[in-house]
């Protein structure tokens, strides 16, 4: 069963799909920017120690967002 939830609620070695962003502005550019549009798969890596920031593999890349980044895209688990 998947449920909707924000990225930043993803733990390391779960996926998620991108059903949308609630990010406005710079942020919502910036994010469209690296790929996270609806329908994107998105997989979490790994946390840091101090946890913030993740690590996702998106499109092919390994990118790392902030908590308050991943709290305004929302995914659905895969």
């Amino acid at each position: 069963m998947s449920t909707i939830t924000s990225l930043s609620n993803l733990r390391p070695g779960s996926s998620g799909e991108v059903v949308s962003l609630q990010a406005w502005g710079l942020t919502r550019r910036r994010l469209l920017d690296l790929g996270l549009v609806p329908g994107t798969r998105v997989v979490a890596l790994r946390r840091s120690p101090s946890g913030d920031p993740t690590a996702f593999f998106i499109r092919g890349a390994t990118i790392a967002l902030r908590r308050e980044e991943g709290r305004q895209v929302l995914v659905r688990t895969v």
